[in-house]
């Protein structure tokens, strides 16, 4: 501390830093996914999933982005291992089970890639079924 007057000011030899947050993970991963750089975009991804772990709903978008990221890397097994992760995570989203079927598909796995499309038709249905009818389906 230093005297000022009748005030102290206080000095940090450290200056804190702020922790990155998922959102700007997740920003990072898709700006570096824009700019043709998927590998790098992989570790940002990964980054953003591990820094609100406990979060799924969260993050949902970065567990997309590290998909599309793998695929774009040439990395197809794990896109696929990664896309298998989020349709556990969050069974009943249509969008977890597409990006798994484009996954397989990518891999080369077709059987198992109409499997998951079909599986989001399904829930998407589900889905609509579910929400209220609007005034134009009444008429």
């Amino acid at each position: 501390m230093q005297p000022c007057g009748s005030a102290y000011i206080l000095r940090s030899a450290v200056t804190a830093t702020k922790a990155p947050t998922a959102e700007s993970l997740s920003q990072r991963g898709l700006d570096l996914l824009a700019a043709g750089k998927p590998a790098e975009a992989v570790q940002a991804y990964r980054a953003a999933i591990a820094a609100d772990a406990g979060n799924i709903e969260a993050h949902t978008e970065a567990h997309h982005g590290l998909i599309r990221a793998l695929r774009d890397a040439g990395q197809l097994n794990q896109a696929v291992a990664a896309a298998l992760a989020l349709t556990a995570l969050t069974p009943g989203d249509p969008l977890a089970h597409t990006a798994l079927s484009i996954s397989l598909q990518a891999a080369g796995h077709v059987p198992q890639a109409e499997a998951a499309a079909a599986r989001a038709r399904v829930l998407e249905w589900k889905i609509q079924l579910q929400s209220p009818p609007n005034e134009d389906s009444l008429q």
